[in-house]
This record gives structure tokens, C-alpha cells and sequence, in this order.
């Protein structure tokens, strides 16, 4: 099974309409038929030939009838079933149109409706098949059909000229309605399912965070037990010396007590999850986005741009979308750099910055406008496969990374090294991709007095 998304578009497209839905479209286009041929013979008098185009109205009514009773509300139609139900629907549409004077009445645009909702939930083979068969359709009805005659007997047709300028229009719009309604379904259908993958993504991260949390809660909790535990088995120790057997059970309990409170240790390194460590210093925040990717190969650098003093870098909030979202884009850097990346950031008294580069090849450049868009994708070369092995391109990562800062708040720019306006550099190092992120400092700084006044313990 492939994994692109994409692909997992396309398969999955035809089974989101149910079948309620299309036989309640069908009733509409039923009591519109039935409206059309009543104004047609009662109010028009015309002559058209009523017992066929009953009969192709009935089977319309019949075949929705069967659907109802065969089959239950919920069902969801297949791409198979699909077809077949746009199939009758064109080809039943057709027929009455060729009873009613075929391109002459008015009425013949709406072959287009099956075509261009067999565009938005079809594959494409289907979709093309259904086009391609409609356009064969309105060909032959521009010049075979039933002639509309009036009550006095006169043929009721509009010059060879309009049928033709019916016929292209027909034709252009067939065209150009199901491109656009494909395009259009699949953007909707590719930013829905890059914005679930982005609220999974954020999950994942929240779910981490707190389980770091409890984590070294236990940690910090369980140490004055281990501490107990170690400090009497060290007392048995001594006082068991005549008793070999004794005496090695009880080391044996302090070595135990010494490896539980080493495995604590190590997972309670995050702190404990209380309100002073929602929080951390900016630099904090960017070591602990980078630390899964220094040990990968690549020299990961972090320095505060200009003459500023680390004692004053600000306090930011530890938000799962902050950590995620930076921990991509110095993935996508670590992925992509030749042998180092930098993660330089600054502050001023109103914005707090961050800028991510890399030694790399850079973002290409037809693709710098469309970064952030959900799969995208260009082809690569050998290297870059060698390189990058098991991508296809700079898509859901960074549209999830993108969302995730942006939804705090943040404004980010691409650019690469060689042409970016607001984030030069003059290090010819620093050729590759660059990334600089912005924050409003009060979106993300933290407060001091947001952890509330210190209360007496004899107010409890």
C-alpha cells in the first residue's frame, strides 16, 4: 500500500456520498421533470411525445423506489456504485432531452450536473468516462432529437448558429466545471486531512509533555522511599557480616534500590509538571526542540544574535504546538543540511525571534512561494534520495509545523540563504534554507504573576 496521501484521497473519495443523499438529488430532479413536461403540455401546448417521457420519468422513480427498500439509509456507494448511478442519471437526462427537441430546449445544460458531481466524488478514470460520455451525447443530440411542435403544428427550433453556440458551451463548461470541481474537492479533501494529521501530531506532543510529567512527579515522589530502602539495607549489610547468605540478599536489595532510583532519574529529567515548569527560558525551549536530532550526525549550533545578555532572554511558555513545531523545522534542517544547521534567536522589547538555516542546497526555488502547503512535492535527484532516504517531499511536515506555530501566534518566512531579504547572511556557510519565526513577546512570554500569590500554610 502506498503512502501517499494523495492516493488515499483518490481511493477513498467515492465512498463519502450516501445513498440518501443522491436518491434525495434524484426526487428533485424527478419533480422537476415531471414540472417541466406539465407547463410544456398545459401551459405551452406543445406536442412532445408525453408516453416516453413518462416512461423514462418512471424508471427514474422506479430505481429510486428499489434504492430506498433495498438498501439501508446509512449505506455509503461504492465507486462502482457510483458510476452506475451517475450513468443512469446522464443517460436518463439525455433521453428526455432527445424527445424535447435536443439541443434546442433549453433545458440540455443540465447535462452537466452528473458530470460535474461524478468530478467531485469519483476517481479519475470514472470521471473522464462520464466527461468523455457526455460530450458524445451532447454531439449526437445536436443532431438527432424529437422536434418540439407546437399545438398548431410548427416546428419550434433556434438557428444552426445557436444550436452550435449551445453545443460548444456545453462542451467548454462540461470541460472547464469538472476541472475546477476536481481541483477544488481536492484541495478541500487535502487540507482536511492535513489538519487532522496536524491535531494528531498535537496530541501525540500534549500526551508526551504530560506523561513527562508524571513521570518525574513519580520520580520526585518515590526518591524519599528508595532513599529508606537503601539506607536499611546498607544497615543489614553490616549487621549481617556473619551470615554470608544474608548479607548478599541484602546487597542485593541495595543494588536494586540504587538502580530504581538511576532509571528515575533519568526519566524524571524534564521536572516536574507544576505551573514553574509550564515555563522555561527561550534558550531551554529551543534545547529541548533540538535534542532528538543532535546526536544524528550534524553539528546543531544555538546562539543569541547580537550583543544581548542570556540573563535577560525572556521566559516562554512550553506549549506542545511550540515544542513540536520547532522540533520539525530543525528536523526538516538536520534532513536536509550537508554537515550543520544554526538555531540563532534575539529579543527585543516587543518581539521574540527565532531563525533556523543550514549549510544545505536550500528550498528550490519554485517552490518557495508554496511552502507550508499541504503535500507538496517536487521530483529529486539521486543525491537528494541518498541523502533523504524515504521522502517524498517538504509537505505534511511543515504544514503541521507551520499550523502548530502559527496557531500560537507566529509568523513565519522562507527563504534561502543567497536571497533572503530580511534574513541575510553574510556567511557564505549559511547558504542553504532559512526559516525565521516571529512572536508578539506577549504572545508567548510568560508572567511571573500568573502563578498567583504565596499563601501561609496556617490559612489552609
Amino acid at each position: 500500500m502506498s503512502d501517499d496521501p494523495s492516493l488515499f484521497i483518490e481511493d477513498t473519495r467515492s465512498n463519502w456520498i450516501r445513498l440518501r443523499t443522491s436518491i434525495a438529488i434524484r426526487w428533485v430532479a424527478i419533480v422537476g421533470q415531471l414540472i417541466a413536461v406539465f407547463v410544456a403540455l398545459q401551459y405551452y401546448r406543445l406536442q412532445i411525445p408525453i408516453d416516453y417521457c413518462l416512461l423514462f420519468i418512471g424508471l427514474s422513480i422506479i430505481a429510486n423506489l428499489l434504492a430506498t427498500y433495498l438498501y439501508p439509509e446509512n449505506k455509503r456507494l461504492s465507486e462502482t456504485e457510483n458510476l452506475l448511478f451517475s450513468l443512469f442519471d446522464l443517460f436518463q437526462l439525455s433521453a428526455l432531452i432527445y424527445l424535447t427537441g435536443g439541443l434546442n430546449n433549453p433545458f440540455s445544460i443540465l447535462v452537466i450536473a452528473p458530470v460535474v458531481i461524478s468530478s467531485s466524488v469519483l476517481g479519475i478514470r470514472s470521471a473522464v468516462l462520464i466527461g468523455g460520455i457526455s460530450l458524445i451525447i451532447v454531439t449526437v443530440l445536436s443532431k438527432y432529437y424529437v422536434p418540439l411542435m407546437t399545438a398548431q403544428g410548427f416546428t419550434m427550433q433556434i438557428p444552426k448558429v445557436f444550436v452550435f453556440g449551445n453545443w460548444a458551451a456545453i462542451v467548454i463548461t462540461v470541460v472547464f466545471l469538472s476541472i475546477y470541481a476536481r481541483r477544488t474537492t481536492q484541495e478541500m479533501a487535502t487540507m482536511g486531512d492535513a489538519l487532522f494529521a496536524t491535531q494528531i501530531a498535537l496530541s501525540r506532543e500534549q500526551k508526551l509533555t504530560d506523561l513527562g510529567g508524571v513521570i518525574a512527579a513519580a520520580a520526585h515522589e518515590l526518591g524519599t522511599p528508595l532513599a529508606t530502602i537503601k539506607l536499611t539495607a546498607g544497615e543489614l549489610v553490616e549487621d549481617l557480616s556473619d551470615d554470608p547468605d544474608l548479607k548478599e540478599d541484602a546487597e542485593l536489595i541495595r543494588q536494586e534500590a540504587n538502580r530504581c532510583r538511576d532509571i528515575l532519574h533519568s526519566m524524571g529529567r524534564v521536572g516536574k509538571d507544576d505551573l514553574h515548569l509550564r515555563n522555561a527560558p527561550l534558550s531551554e525551549v529551543l534545547r529541548e526542540a533540538a535534542e532528538p536530532h543532535v546526536e544524528r550526525g550534524k553539528i546543531v549550533n544555538s546562539a543569541i544574535i547580537g550583543d544581548l545578555d542570556p540573563a535577560d532572554q525572556p521566559k516562554i511558555y512550553r506549549h506542545p504546538e511550540i515544542i513540536h513545531g520547532l522540533r520539525n523545522m530543525i528536523q526538516n534542517a538536520v534532513d536536509f543540511a550537508n554537515s550543520a544547521i544554526w538555531v540563532d534567536y534575539s529579543w527585543d522589547d516587543e518581539k521574540i525571534a527565532i531563525r533556523i538555516s543550514d549549510d544545505g542546497r536550500g528550498y528550490p526555488e519554485h517552490m518557495l512561494n508554496r511552502i507550508g502547503d499541504p503535500f507538496v512535492r517536487s521530483k529529486k535527484q539521486g543525491s537528494d534520495r541518498n541523502q533523504r532516504p524515504g521522502y517524498k517531499g517538504m509537505g505534511l511536515g511543515l504544514f503541521i509545523a507551520k499550523t502548530l506555530l502559527e496557531r500560537t501566534g507566529a509568523s513565519l518566512k522562507f527563504a534561502n540563504g543567497s536571497n533572503a531579504d530580511t534574513v541575510r547572511q553574510k556567511s557564505t556557510e549559511r547558504s542553504g534554507a532559512i526559516v525565521q519565526i516571529t512572536w508578539e513577546r506577549s504572545q508567548i512570554e510568560h508572567s511571573a504573576q500568573e502563578l498567583g500569590p504565596n499563601v501561609m500554610m496556617d490559612q489552609y
